[in-house]
């Protein structure tokens, strides 16, 4: 067997450059299915073109459509960062450990220093909730 370095080493450059181009493709798919503002026929035409013709499908899309795919992506990231901070006010605001009594103990605070609650009742409140 009779197989080169520099043959070896184009046979790695090929690899990645397969690997390269199936990571472009997969976020152009995910880009597609990701925008809002292709309906529907556009999306099955954009994805008909890029499964049919992989390579020139490709390159088409990224020059057409390629200036917004890092917008939608951020925008995409930044809807899923809201939803996770929703869900943990959420959680942590209903849960029982530790977060409501954090609440309860900071409304108890601010009564005690605008003078609503005397020393006295906010050492008995704060007795009953850590309790």
């Amino acid at each position: 067997m009779d197989y080169p370095l520099l043959n070896a080493f184009w046979t790695m450059c090929l690899i990645f450059l397969w690997v390269l181009w199936l990571i472009l493709l997969f976020r152009i798919i995910g880009d597609i299915f990701r925008s809002r503002d292709l309906n529907n026929w556009a999306k099955t035409g954009w994805l008909i073109l890029v499964i049919v013709l992989p390579f020139l499908g490709v390159f088409i899309y990224v020059i057409a459509r390629g200036h917004g795919m890092s917008e939608r992506e951020v925008a995409q990231a930044e809807r899923q960062q809201k939803q996770l901070q929703a869900y943990l006010k959420e959680t942590v605001a209903t849960g029982d450990s530790g977060g409501g009594h954090a609440d309860a103990l900071a409304k108890l605070a601010d009564l005690k220093k605008h003078g609503d609650i005397t020393e006295e009742e906010f050492q008995k409140a704060k007795a009953k909730i850590l309790a």
